[in-house]
């Protein structure tokens, strides 16, 4: 197993930081990096000879954020099978399709179960396993029963960087989700990237606040963390808290931690209304999956003493596209998603013609971070991999210190007109208004205009906004096209699994509403 796999990275980090905090559940128990390289490879084991999986299987995972889904992931790698982590909250319809869309073989949950999962994988007779460790000293227990040469079956199998490791369906922001394999040089490729840009170390410590079936979390939090001999905690409940995140970052000496916009927000909300006594000193604090607005920068910056950097990354990218740098390394810019990391990045005209600085395109990749394609989907894969090069959906341009600025997805453009509207740049208005919490900007139809602007604003705690004062805002500090028709004042946004705010979905949710 060479470095150009994760698990072969993850073995040489066990061998060179053995004695260092791994992975904690919060107020259990802690893991080093060779306990837990040693419970992987018993889990591997077992899942070879107990549970017949062979190379090229796809094994589901369902799990909170726990210690048993961490090393069965990697396990399931290790036997060179591939593991698709699915989101615990599914109903059993969608468990179906995800479990029938990855042709999985065998379905892990925790000891506690998951019914509509289960029910699912019954109906397409997939087998249900379950794991549990009780702590840092037991072996992880699997609901399988033993066969006879358990002991060290996974140390026969070499790891290839073109194995399949990893199955994940795109959020499908446009149409049904697409599926998408990477591979173990996919995997480490991505982790490589993201401990260079961050100057990840075996000093840094970090809590996970995102659920790990999400590239975010289970690329930027958790394996570049464990790929740099650093450490990960995971919160007791399983699930990002607010009342618990500062209490572990302090008690774990956490250095840095990366969210989505959306747990930035209920971060500072809690600053605002209950601050704590002290923060710790924080290396820098990240952003991914979706735009930041430049004022909740600031504000983060100005309530934590730390940089923020934010990121653009996708699943097909296998996390990491492009990063604002550490202050020691340039300046991060607000609006900006940074430079490409460790692949080719151009913005391309529609005729596959690269674009000069401040021309705007789509932007698009390649490097071996990127998969190879979507699963059985031909259609998908001529129109994602035209001229060479993967493209992202996304319409931006590079400045002329080599940043990316995001306009928006090419299928988000509201088309008011003939007359293109950013829906990122209304957000932005949007949130520097003193009493909004939250805003998102959506395109909807419309009879004269074919799509007209509405908006979504959340209020401020204690304070009250009308429809009018949003747009009277809104007229001071946008051309007249862009400001919203129709302004809705409400106390919740509908967000996917990952916290994303999707405009389609909320568009449906608020124009279904009399």
């Amino acid at each position: 197993m060479d470095s150009d796999t994760l698990t072969g990275l993850l073995k040489n980090v066990a061998e060179k930081f053995p004695d260092r905090r791994a992975l904690s559940v919060s107020g259990k128990f802690d893991l080093t990096h060779a306990r837990l390289n040693v419970l992987i490879e018993r889990a591997a084991s077992r899942l070879v000879s107990s549970a017949g999986i062979n190379p090229g299987d796809v094994v589901a995972l369902t799990f909170p954020n726990t210690v048993e889904f961490v090393i069965m992931f990697l396990a399931v790698i290790r036997a060179r099978a591939t593991a698709a982590p699915l989101n615990a909250a599914y109903t059993a319809e969608e468990f179906e399709f995800y479990l029938s869309d990855s042709d999985s073989k065998l379905l892990l949950t925790s000891k506690e179960g998951n019914a509509p999962a289960q029910e699912a994988a019954s109906k397409l007779n997939i087998s249900h396993v379950t794991a549990t460790l009780l702590d840092a000293g037991s072996d992880l227990a699997l609901s399988v029963a033993d066969s006879d040469s358990v002991s060290d079956s996974a140390s026969e199998l070499v790891n290839s960087p073109d194995d399949p490791a990893l199955f994940l369906h795109t959020s499908g922001t446009t149409s049904r989700p697409k599926g998408v394999p990477l591979t173990q040089l996919n995997l480490v490729s991505s982790v490589k990237n993201i401990k260079s840009v961050y100057k990840l170390t075996e000093s840094d410590s970090t809590v996970i606040v995102l659920p790990l079936f999400h590239v975010h979390g289970l690329l930027a939090g958790l394996l570049s963390s464990l790929g740099a001999g650093a450490a990960v905690t995971l919160p007791a409940a399983g699930r990002f808290s607010a009342t618990t995140f500062w209490a572990d970052m302090k008690k774990y000496n956490a250095t840095w931690y990366t969210a989505v916009p959306t747990i930035h927000q209920i971060i500072l909300d809690r600053h605002a209304s209950q601050p704590e006594p002290e923060y710790p000193k924080l290396r820098f604090i990240r952003s991914c999956s979706a735009s930041l607005a430049p004022v909740i920068l600031s504000r983060l910056e100005e309530a934590f003493g730390a940089p923020v950097l934010e990121a653009y990354a996708m699943t097909e990218a296998t996390h990491l596209m492009s990063s604002n740098p550490l202050p020691e390394e340039g300046p991060h810019k607000p609006g900006s998603v940074g430079k490409p990391v460790g692949q080719e990045m151009a913005i391309l005209n529609e005729k596959g013609e690269i674009q000069e600085p401040h021309s705007k395109g789509e932007v698009c990749i390649r490097g071996p971070n990127v998969t190879k394609g979507y699963k059985n989907n031909p259609e998908a894969n001529k129109a994602g991999f035209e001229f060479g090069w993967f493209h992202t959906g996304d319409i931006g341009y590079f400045d002329s210190d080599g940043y990316l600025h995001l306009v928006g997805r090419i299928k988000e453009l509201i088309n008011r007109g003939g007359e293109k509207i950013s829906p990122i740049e209304v957000d932005s208005v949007l949130l520097t208004h003193p009493d909004v919490s939250q805003g998102v900007a959506f395109g909807v139809p419309d009879e004269k205009y074919g799509e007209e602007i509405n908006c979504a604003v959340i209020p401020r705690e204690g304070t009250t906004v009308t429809e009018e004062d949003i747009k009277t805002f809104c007229k001071k500090n946008l051309a007249a096209f862009k400001v919203p028709k129709r302004v809705f004042i409400t106390d919740n946004l509908p967000k996917t699994a990952s916290g994303k705010i999707q405009r389609r979905i909320v568009a449906q949710h608020f124009l279904e509403k009399p």
